[in-house]
Order: C-alpha cells, then structure tokens, then sequence
C-alpha cells in the first residue's frame, strides 16, 4: 500500500499547493482520501481521475471536500469509465445536506458511514474513530487486509486520548498538524509536539506530517514532532511525495 500527497494544507491553498487530500493504492486499486482545493488538478498529473475506484471524505469542512464538485463534473463529461459507471463517494451521514450532495447524475452516489461501520474496500479494510472538531469528523484506520499493512489518518482534530490505542501500531500515521508547539489557545487541531507524542505513545513506524500552516518554518515544526516522537522517522507530507506503507 502507498499513498501520494495531492495537496497537505489546512484553510487554503497557497505557494501553488492545495488542501488536503491524498491518493491510496494498493493491488491495482485507487481510493481518494479528502478532495481538497486543487485536489483533482494534482491528482490528473499521475492519475486519470476515471481510474478512481472510490473516494473518501474525512468530514465536509471546504478544505477537505473543495474539488469534489468538480470532480462530479469530470466523471460526468467524460463517457469512457475504465472500471465503473458511477463513482462512489463515501462521507459521513451526520450533514444530511452535505451527504446528499455527494449523489451527482451519471457521475457519482453518495454512500454513507457511521461511526461503528467498518468499510471493505476492495483490498481495504476502513474503520473510524470521532474527532474533536467543530464539525462531525472522523479519524480512518485503513488496513491493506493481504499483508495487514496499516495507515492510520487522524483527519482534523485537537488531541484526544482516545488516538492512541487507535492508532496503536500503524506503519504510518499521518497526523493533523496545524500548529507549532508555541500554540496555547483554543486549539481544533494539534501541535507539532502533540503529534510526535502520539506517535510515541501508538508505537508507530512512520509518522507523516501534514494539514501543515502556510506560514512558519515547516523545518522547525518536523524538529518539534521528532523531539517528542524520538527515534521513530518523522516526515513532512509533501507535493506528490509518495510515501510507502509497509510493515
């Protein structure tokens, strides 16, 4: 399993990079997690977006769901579908409003998940966890069920104790990291040391950085996860950096 960096911004795009939104494959097949602005541009320079086995969507704040309209048009205007007629978008039944609009004619259907539900997508295996957050949003557990290769994603979140066990052994956690360590207040997403931390305490092999500011030294934020993470590799998530999920 592998996944590829289409966009790693929390709020906006900026520095010609968008929001979040990550591209993962495993055994042929190709799932969409978050679709955020500039996401389906990203994602046509190493993939037609037709080849798309199924999207994902982490929670329906702009940032992660921007370009799923206009990924609704491109499958609608496009006739040749190599795989399937209709692209199925997974998100979350909790905005009923939000939800609906992921069923677009001759393009896509929406198809919901709660918290309990555990997905089977194609060689995936998907479970959630709730975050804290303004809006429902909820943290994927996504294990590749042939070699038991697991990704854990916390999507958007301030820290929760609950993550750890959550996360407990991952090969590569990617995690919500907003803020350097010198935040204090009101905080709906975490810090760079909280991250690295988490990482420690879930015993991880990788952690991945992302969700990062616009602005700031991004090298001072990777060296704040790494003081707290210690000697587990820490990363920044990066534009169509590919990052290997492997046991």
């Amino acid at each position: 399993m592998k996944v590829t960096v289409l966009g790693y911004y929390g709020g906006y795009p900026a520095n010609g990079i968008g929001t979040s939104s990550y591209l993962i494959e495993s055994n042929g097949y190709h799932l969409l997690m978050d679709c955020g602005s500039g996401a389906l541009l990203s994602l046509e320079k190493i993939l037609d977006p037709l080849q798309l086995d199924a999207v994902i969507l982490s929670h329906y704040h702009h940032d992660h769901v921007a370009d799923v309209g206009v990924l609704q048009y491109y499958w609608q205007l496009h006739e040749e579908r190599p795989n399937q007629k209709i692209l199925p978008i997974y998100g979350s039944t909790a905005d009923p409003l939000m939800f609906g609009s992921l069923t677009w004619p001759h393009a896509s259907e929406g198809k919901g998940y709660a918290p309990a539900d555990t997905l089977h997508l194609g060689p995936l295996t998907i479970s959630f966890l709730p975050m804290k957050h303004p809006v429902p949003a909820f943290g994927m557990r996504i294990v590749e069920e042939v070699t038991g290769e697991t990704l854990v994603f916390t999507a958007d979140t301030a820290y929760i104790p609950e993550l750890v066990q959550f996360a407990d052994h991952a090969n590569l956690l990617m995690t919500d990291t907003n803020f350097f360590n010198e935040k204090t207040e009101t905080k709906w997403h975490m810090t760079a040391g909280e991250s690295g931390q988490l990482a420690a305490d879930a015993h991880v092999g990788h952690l991945m950085l992302t969700h990062l500011p616009q602005i700031g030294d991004l090298t001072v934020l990777q060296q704040e996860a790494q003081a707290a993470a210690g000697q587990i590799p820490v990363e920044l998530a990066a534009l169509r950096k590919t990052f290997q999920v492997k046991l």
